[in-house]
């Protein structure tokens, strides 16, 4: 039987965790980056270097997880960037990198991978963020771009449905590499940090394994009647008040 998985963007982060786990969990795994592969990279990985803002380098990626394992029944857009900036001081190439990758290159490979899926079946799970539902402040593109993600998940899942399943999960603040660049814009980083901490019920910020943990959910029969949704996976921090619960 097919055990197929890509996931994009794997090098690093939330995407080696999701690497790392569905390896664990029995899948055949082929991952991407726009780099090289990772010295520490599991040898059971097929790596492909590619820009999935590319249809070329998506079907190449496609391709790959054919020629190593078969038809692919598991696609985990993880793949990102981010640029830290308002509108009004965002040009077109902040643009033209951020919509790329984070839009189109999910785009690319949600269409290619549903030709792969049409007959078998598959299923999608695309990561989006908080910032598609509330603004993070001076991340203007980002945003925009992960509510496109949001709404792809959906279309996907109902037109695409009952051969396709397809979900979306929203992280907050997990601790990468990303995050640490978000922090850095506030006038006090460290007093950003211990606000956001405080706006946490769980008592802590995320890591990458706790977004690890729900693409193996969704990517389970334990998931079999879940398609067309998108999860927050945020410790409880946008389901509070703007009060700053420390304070009282």
């Amino acid at each position: 039987m097919d055990n197929c998985a890509i996931i994009t963007g794997g090098s690093r982060g939330i995407g080696r965790a999701i690497v790392d786990r569905l390896l664990a969990d029995g899948f055949d795994v082929v991952t991407c980056g726009r780099g090289a592969r990772p010295e520490d990279m599991p040898e059971a990985v097929v790596w492909v270097m590619a820009d999935v803002s590319k249809t070329g380098d998506a079907a190449m990626l496609i391709k790959a997880a054919n020629n190593a394992f078969g038809r692919v029944t598991l696609l985990v857009n993880n793949a990102g960037v981010q640029v830290e900036k308002t509108v009004a001081d965002s040009d077109d190439d902040d643009w033209d990198l951020v919509m790329n990758v984070n839009c189109k290159g999910v785009f690319n490979m949600c269409r290619l991978a549903l030709l792969d899926m049409a007959e078998h079946g598959g299923n999608i799970i695309n990561i989006g963020s908080i910032s598609g539902m509330v603004a993070d402040p001076s991340m203007a593109l980002y945003n925009a771009s992960k509510a496109f993600v949001h709404g792809l998940t959906r279309s996907i899942a109902v037109d695409h449905g009952p051969k396709v399943r397809c979900n979306a999960i929203r992280p907050g603040w997990i601790m990468t590499e990303m995050a640490e660049d978000g922090f850095a814009l506030a006038k006090d980083p460290e007093k950003a940090i211990a606000d956001a901490l405080a706006r946490h019920p769980v008592g802590r910020f995320g890591e990458p394994a706790d977004i690890a943990n729900m693409v193996s959910w969704l990517a389970s029969d334990q998931a079999a009647y879940v398609s067309g949704e998108c999860f927050t996976v945020d410790g409880g921090m946008t389901a509070a008040s703007p009060l700053n619960p420390g304070l009282f």
